[in-house]
């Protein structure tokens, strides 16, 4: 018990004095994980329009697809990503392979289905009537599109911010194709794990504290965004 509590002391030490491999380590962590939500976003929500305003065959098909891809295990992303990006693979000349472009392009994966299918959820969950009254009102489709988009505002929110903690969550994935290195490609949760079982537990603990701190202000902003969801309904 003193141990833990001597652990926990030193690991509210790091952060209060702001370690400067414990704020690296975050910096790199919040890079990898905030650039693969926006490259997610600029492709999950046209994609989620396209098969929310689009008509064209087979698209229940990829809309099953996407609903089924945002349950895809991290493990084995990881290990399609690292065949692709292996020197053997048909990516390995980019030279990608353990580096933070590698961590990001399998976060991308990762967070892609569950942007795309959760903003698809939102847009369609939209009522039908806001699409008449506008169309009545001689809204072009694009006006139409534009304002069922902004009804759905806060169900798209919410989607970008469940893939955000997703991916900041992650470990196997980002292991594999990152390889974990010092000052290079170690992010938190790595970070938890490798030092975990050299039983350095005052960084561990930390990063943990911080990886803590950050899924609350996800959660907390996910139920700010569906309580205001459901006062526009």
């Amino acid at each position: 018990m003193n141990y833990l509590a001597e652990s926990l002391s030193r690991a509210f030490f790091l952060i209060l004095q702001l370690d400067q491999e414990l704020i690296s380590i975050i910096l790199l962590s919040l890079r990898v994980s905030g650039s693969a939500l926006l490259i997610s976003a600029a492709i999950g929500l046209p994609l989620a329009a396209l098969m929310a305003f689009g008509r064209f065959p087979l698209r229940g098909v990829f809309v099953n697809l996407l609903n089924t891809f945002m349950g895809l295990p991290p493990v084995v992303v990881g290990l399609l990503v690292y065949l692709l990006l292996s020197r053997s693979g048909p990516f390995g000349f980019l030279a990608l392979l353990y580096t933070p472009s590698a961590m990001i392009i399998a976060q991308i994966i990762l967070a892609l289905p569950i942007v795309a299918s959760l903003s698809h959820s939102a847009l369609v969950s939209v009522d039908p009537i806001i699409r008449q009254v506008s169309t009545t009102l001689g809204a072009t489709p694009f006006q139409v599109s534009l304002t069922v988009i902004r009804e759905a505002r806060y169900g798209i929110m919410s989607g970008m911010m469940a893939a955000f903690g997703r991916v900041m969550a992650e470990v196997g994935a980002i292991l594999i194709v990152g390889g974990n290195i010092a000052g290079y490609t170690r992010v938190m949760t790595t970070t938890i794990a490798l030092e975990t079982d050299k039983g350095n537990f005052e960084l561990a603990l930390a990063l943990g504290i911080i990886l803590l701190a950050i899924s609350m202000a996800i959660n907390t902003g996910l139920s700010i965004f569906r309580r205001k969801g459901m006062t526009e309904l």
